[in-house]
């Protein structure tokens, strides 16, 4: 049986020729792993790999990382240097001359590449083309294989549990920091791997209205909502949560926009299938929010893919006409964001699924409770199931 890694090589290949591209240069992140399995630190040290079809890849690398190329699983050129920073420069220049780079075309991602990879690069091939190529790596991860919604599917689970484990020890008074603390350890407890698709947002009261709130020393209080964004990450696949919380009685007002925002979630789902344009996503949620009366509180897009990464392709925004496909996998998270208004308490509310498109149409890896729940010590809670989830 053929090696993933060997099959999405191959794929490349052929999206490379597609795109008219000679070489796609990618420095450590989330394609390199995709495509060799191999895991680099961003640092002072620059490591570049150029893919070129139907050819081994060529892996520019500092000498004291060889040894994580052993027993791969596919052919591979290194072009180690040395400490001497003068052996960085020539590394460079041998690939590119191996490969023969020198007046090519080459695809570059530009939110990942640094400017310290690309100078190295227009130094060694002065006369290529270094050309944006986001659409090389959103075609070759953007549909996810029956394993890698498994490792999604596992990622949520670890992470609704690790959720109901903190709640279960949430007491009106701690901080927000304390909350997202607990949090953390309880999603390594439960068996994330250690690099967290992000760090927990905790936001409550005034903070819930502030989509991107950082944990602070606020402590949670009576009558606040509180807001938490957090994922796992099974075998570098990542789930991306938001629930929403009552710490004891919000109002009335807070627990409407509750009940607007979880139909909107609903109806986002509902549109959700195969052949449908993703802005159609965007705009079954969005209308809802908007017939309630709060359209210009719901003020980011309706979802984004995740996979690799938090935020990949497909983006579920307004007027895309990107096509939803079998395996693509993202959030729906509609959200109203209230601010304070005199005394008029303010406060946000969002309800965020991990989804994947299937023949069928839509399935959700999350199942956490979608309404407003109470968040105190009176809370009932589902059991917490701390035995790791199967395959893990």
């Amino acid at each position: 049986m053929p090696s993933p890694i060997l099959e999405r090589q191959q794929k490349l290949s052929q999206i490379l020729i597609d795109n008219h591209l000679d070489a796609l240069a990618l420095n450590p992140g989330p394609n390199l792993v995709h495509l060799t399995g191999l895991n680099f630190h961003l640092m002072e040290r620059p490591t570049v790999a150029f893919f070129r079809p139907e050819a081994a890849p060529l892996l520019i690398l500092p000498e004291l990382e060889q040894g994580k190329l052993a027993q791969l699983p596919f052919e591979l050129q290194p072009f180690p240097y040395t400490e001497d920073r003068a052996t960085w420069p020539q590394a460079f220049r041998r690939a590119v001359d191996t490969g023969g780079l020198r007046a090519k075309r080459v695809g570059i991602i530009p939110n990942r590449l640094r400017v310290l990879e690309l100078r190295f690069l227009e130094e060694a091939a002065p006369q290529a083309t270094f050309v944006p190529a986001e659409e090389v790596a959103a075609a070759l991860r953007m549909r996810k294989d029956p394993q890698e919604i498994e490792h999604m599917r596992q990622a949520a689970h670890i992470a609704q549990e690790a959720l109901e484990a903190t709640l279960s020890q949430f007491k009106i008074g701690i901080t927000e920091r304390e909350f997202a603390a607990e949090l953390t350890t309880q999603l390594l407890r439960h068996g994330s791997d250690p690099h967290l698709p992000f760090s927990p947002i905790v936001a409550s009261g005034p903070h819930s209205a502030n989509p991107h709130a950082t944990p602070t020393a606020r402590t949670i209080t009576e009558g606040d909502l509180l807001l938490v964004d957090w994922g796992a990450n099974v075998e570098g696949y990542f789930s991306d949560i938001t629930r929403t919380f009552a710490v004891g009685d919000v109002g009335d007002s807070l627990r409407e926009i509750a009940g607007i925002v979880k139909e909107a979630n609903a109806a986002g789902r509902a549109a959700a299938r195969a052949g449908t344009p993703a802005g159609e996503v965007d705009q079954a949620a969005r209308t809802v929010i908007s017939r309630a009366g709060y359209g210009e509180h719901f003020i980011h897009r309706t979802g984004h893919g995740l996979g690799r990464e938090a935020h990949e392709e497909p983006y579920i925004a307004a007027g895309s006409d990107q096509i939803l496909e079998v395996g693509m996998t993202f959030t729906i998270e509609p959200g109203i964001y209230l601010p304070r208004v005199g005394s008029v308490r303010g406060g946000g509310v969002r309800i965020e699924d991990d989804v994947v498109i299937t023949p069928e149409g839509c399935e959700s890896l999350t199942d956490l409770p979608r309404e407003m729940r109470r968040c105190d010590v009176e809370t009932p809670r589902r059991d917490v199931s701390t035995s790791p989830p199967k395959g893990r």
